[in-house]
């Protein structure tokens, strides 16, 4: 499946709109507007929450929780190596994601199980906010697309020197 994240830059607080291969709008993500860490919604166009962005305070390393029908569902955290930055997707059993590529750019990869199962890219866009994923059929897009944000939100305030 492809996707197009788009950034709403000129927004109060943190939002995203998704939108699938044929350019219509299927998921929206809103940020709260006053909290401690980063706090986002991830709804569908009905507005029903399907997953729920959490950033885990007092942590070391950049460190996310994602809940899936009000339940912790998995941890993204940031692997800090000597060579390169890489993400980890900790999901229930042996499911999990390694991220890995060029966040500053939006030029990486999700690894599961040695295979690569999505890839961001913007080369595709030329607008500044706006990037392409490409999720492999029977993955779980809301958990890729999820941590696609959280890598999106983690690089943006690595930027502006948060």
């Amino acid at each position: 499946m492809r996707y197009r994240v788009r950034q709403k830059i000129w927004s109060v607080r943190d939002g995203f709109r998704i939108y699938d291969g044929q350019n219509q709008p299927v998921f929206q993500i809103i940020g709260k507007f006053f909290s401690w860490g980063d706090q986002l919604s991830f709804r569908d166009m009905n507005g029903r929450e399907v997953a729920y962005i959490s950033q885990r305070l007092l942590s070391f390393r950049p460190s996310y929780k994602i809940y899936r029908d009000g339940r912790y569902f998995a941890d993204v955290t940031k692997e800090i190596t000597f060579l390169k930055d890489r993400y980890t997707v900790d999901v229930p059993g042996p499911n999990d994601y390694t991220v890995k590529g060029d966040f500053w750019d939006w030029e990486y990869e999700f690894i599961r199980s040695g295979k690569r199962v999505a890839q961001v890219s913007k080369k595709l866009f030329s607008w500044s906010d706006t990037y392409g994923i490409n999720i492999m059929d029977g993955e779980d897009d809301i958990t890729i697309l999820a941590t696609a944000i959280v890598i999106d939100m983690v690089s943006h305030g690595e930027k502006e020197g948060d």
